[in-house]
């Protein structure tokens, strides 16, 4: 436990100083930038008021340089001889006729000139000490922890809880990874506390965290402490070579194609791999036309040639919401499967009945409590069997093309 504390204690300390060293340079990046900028615009402004002043005063400069160059050959001419002086003078009345001394380019009034200035915001700095001393928080414990790691079929159920009664959560994130990894993934972000995580390697350690987000905030809060978890169960899958089904690569997906238009019989799991206490789901990715023929389900063994699960020793759910037990139509019926449709299917034990002595052939029996779940409403009766078994397989059979169905 005291490890848990110093390790945190310094884990936080270099997380706050990295990320307050990091602040401090984008600030003065950001502030240097903005200086650039400022200046930058007093650099144009001058050079575009500068220019016409700039010429006005060059147009004077040469008027002047001109008026005087002429009034000293006024001068020179005047003092020559009678000769020479009116051939000066000629010249000079010449030059004097061609130059324009009275007139002078416009000279802005004082108030038309540009005078520079720099208006600056006394309140930027109030408003970024409240700011700051509002930044970042230190807690003892996070708001959300995990509570439950429950394995199921190649994944892991993840349940947290909030602990903080002050924290109003908005949404969850649930990160995972494998305990010889080191970057954690993204499995869910959303509103519920438990999330499924699936595709993960049988006998596999992973850590798992959560963290919320505040109502109102776009910040998350402190990770939860990792919890490690693993499954020791292999996930569920279709079994490959079924005509008129393709799998995906984890052959946990199966769609129903058109390869074979009359019925293509019934698609079985690869083994039987669900047993009492699991929830087995059905999730409806795809949708093609419904047929009262159509089934999902669980059952005892795999008949090949079968049609439908609607027969002895299997319960299923046909695509219009019709419950069969043992072949048998239930009076309870469920909704209509569609597209986005969760079908689950829950067992438990409720008696055993043992093998009769003098009946070598009696396998005993067994009574089973199965609840059917789709949508808001579910169906719950027992299913009685004429024998003990351990496993079951599950199964699904589609009349029409168009189904495509992922199982976990």
């Amino acid at each position: 436990m005291c490890l848990q504390v110093r390790g945190s204690a310094s884990q936080a300390r270099e997380v706050l100083r990295c990320h307050f060293e990091m602040l401090q340079a984008q600030v003065a990046l950001l502030l240097s930038e903005r200086l650039s900028a400022l200046l930058q615009e007093v650099d144009i402004i001058e050079q575009d008021s500068v220019r016409p002043l700039d010429d006005c005063q060059r147009l004077i400069e040469q008027g002047v340089n001109t008026a005087d160059e002429l009034l000293r050959e006024g001068e020179a001419a005047i003092l020559c001889g009678i000769g020479e002086n009116d051939e000066k003078l000629g010249s000079f009345t010449k030059k004097a006729l061609q130059i324009q001394l009275d007139s002078l380019p416009e000279v802005p009034v004082l108030v038309d000139v540009p005078c520079l200035s720099a208006q600056l915001d006394d309140s930027l700095l109030p408003a970024l000490r409240e700011r700051i001393a509002r930044h970042g928080s230190v807690a003892s414990h996070p708001p959300v922890l995990i509570e439950e790691l429950v394995e199921r079929p190649g994944g892991v159920l993840v349940r947290w809880c909030k602990v903080d009664d002050d924290f109003t959560a908005q949404d969850y994130r649930l990160q995972y990874r494998r305990s010889t990894a080191s970057q954690y993934e993204d499995a869910y972000i959303g509103k519920d506390c438990e999330f499924l995580v699936l595709h993960l390697d049988p006998n596999m350690d992973h850590l798992f965290r959560v963290c919320a987000r505040k109502e109102g905030r776009s910040e998350w809060s402190p990770w939860s402490v990792p919890q490690a978890g693993y499954t020791t169960l292999a996930a569920h899958e279709w079994r490959p070579g079924s005509e008129g089904y393709i799998l995906s690569s984890r052959r946990n997906i199966a769609l129903r194609n058109d390869s074979s238009l009359s019925s293509a019989g019934v698609l079985y799991s690869n083994a039987p791999t669900y047993f009492c206490g699991q929830t087995l789901t059905f999730k409806i990715t795809a949708a093609g036309q419904p047929d009262k023929r159509d089934s999902l389900g669980v059952c005892v063994e795999c008949n090949s040639g079968g049609e439908s699960l609607q027969r002895q020793r299997a319960v299923c759910i046909s695509t219009k919401g019709a419950v069969f037990v043992n072949g048998k139509e239930m009076t309870n019926q469920l909704p209509a499967i569609t597209v986005g449709s969760a079908v689950t299917f829950d067992m438990e034990v409720v008696s055993v009945l043992p093998v009769t002595n003098n009946n070598i052939n009696d396998k005993g029996s067994l009574k089973l409590r199965v609840t059917i779940g789709s949508g808001s409403r579910e169906v719950v009766f027992d299913w009685l069997l004429d024998q003990r078994v351990d496993r079951l397989f599950f199964g699904c059979s589609f009349t029409h093309p168009g189904w495509k169905v992922l199982v976990f």
